[in-house]
């Protein structure tokens, strides 16, 4: 009955709609790096940098967006978050050279900085309890088929020319019109002074859970950025001499393994515990990270991405459903766009720090640093995670 209720909550497909558009700015965009290299004669460790000039303006803006959606309300900064995004993406396809395709790139980032934490705020809005989790897990869900589609869409769409695939963003200016008009969410009644505000934030984050969590998501997303997101490719197109419409379907396998992971969430919860799950998923990408050294077949990596899957469905839902549980509607904005920040640095140094190992040791170095950030991760969640078992209600 709790799942079907959920479903006919129309604030729902408004997260929804919210997560698809935060994935695009990544993931349509990766098959098509090879192509890039080559069209603006640019070096492997420099297309990175079309992730970092994205992610970096999360790192500075996304606390500044969560305080403002807190103390005036999540629509006023997720509606023009929205149309920044999208105008700015659309422009890239007008870039004349690479550095004003970098430029661009950090404008649409800009747009992007509050959207990965306001989606996940509105799920603590709208839900509680069993419903949250399962809402999670959903959400999770749909992100991950965004992570499988948008790979699989941006390499077909760059077989006519790497530039069309930026004409995708320009889906984000219909969904602010329509969050906009249609989103019926409660908004915090913020009253109180910014000390007594920043006070109450700082308590929700300064537990020892928490700063383990935000530790492990960091170390997620290099491993995400760097070692996958920025290096397979590469090493599809090295090995297999795969184009952008393989390396696509192949990534977008991943995606699909993690959607199904994903939207058992609330089951997986019951039968492993919140602590056991994390555990699980690091070890899904210890060994994934192991398979990626040698994988030199078809058949090698789609086991390999598979194995990766499952971690990213186990892990991801997991850490976001304990955060958003951490903190009230008055403070939850604030908090969650603190772990936006955690997550853009990671997705900001990822392709930076694996760069350096795969200028040290090639492909092989830069999948042997995911399989030790998974270990390193294994390692805080044993040292800091606690589960609680009282949260926040909206």
């Amino acid at each position: 009955m709790a799942e079907k209720s959920v479903f006919h909550n129309k604030n729902l497909y408004f997260i929804f709609g919210v997560t698809l558009i935060a994935m695009m700015g990544v993931a349509s965009i990766t098959p098509a790096f090879p192509d890039i290299i080559r069209y603006f004669g640019i070096s492997p460790q420099q297309v990175g940098w079309l992730i970092v000039a994205f992610t970096l303006p999360g790192i500075f803006l996304t606390p500044f967006t969560g305080i403002l959606a807190d103390r005036y309300g999540r629509k006023l900064v997720l509606v023009p978050s929205l149309f920044i995004f999208g105008l700015a993406g659309f422009a890239c396809m007008f870039a004349p050279g690479f550095y004003a395709l970098l430029a661009l790139r950090f404008l649409q980032g800009v747009g992007a900085s509050s959207l990965s934490s306001m989606n996940i705020t509105l799920v603590g809005d709208l839900f509680e309890g069993k419903k949250r989790t399962a809402v999670m897990g959903y959400n999770a869900s749909v992100l991950s088929i965004a992570t499988a589609s948008y790979p699989a869409l941006g390499g077909v769409i760059a077989i006519f020319g790497w530039q069309y695939i930026f004409a995708l963003p320009i889906l984000a200016i219909p969904l602010g019109i329509w969050v906009m008009k249609g989103l019926n969410n409660p908004e915090p009644k913020n009253k109180a002074h910014l000390r007594s505000y920043f006070s109450r934030v700082w308590k929700t984050i300064n537990q020892r859970t928490v700063w383990g969590l935000f530790a492990v998501n960091f170390i997620l997303f290099l491993l995400l950025y760097g070692s996958y997101l920025t290096y397979f490719p590469l090493m599809m197109e090295k090995r297999l001499g795969a184009d952008s419409s393989r390396i696509g379907l192949m990534m977008s396998l991943m995606s699909v393994t993690t959607a199904i992971m994903s939207s058992q969430l609330a089951r997986m919860n019951r039968l492993l515990g919140q602590k056991r799950q994390l555990i699980i998923g690091c070890v899904f990408y210890m060994v994934a990270s192991l398979l990626l050294i040698d994988a030199n077949s078809y058949l090698m990596l789609g086991v390999a991405v598979i194995v990766f899957g499952f971690g990213h469905g186990i892990t991801i839902p997991s850490i976001q459903n304990m955060l958003v549980g951490y903190a009230a509607i008055n403070e939850r904005a604030a908090f969650m766009s603190l772990n936006s920040m955690v997550l853009r640095g990671g997705q900001t140094f990822g392709p930076l720090m694996v760069g350096v190992f795969y200028a040290l040791g090639g492909l092989e170095a830069s999948f042997l640093s995911g399989a030790v950030m998974a270990l390193l991760m294994m390692i805080i969640i044993f040292a800091t995670v606690h589960v609680k078992s009282n949260t926040h209600k909206s």
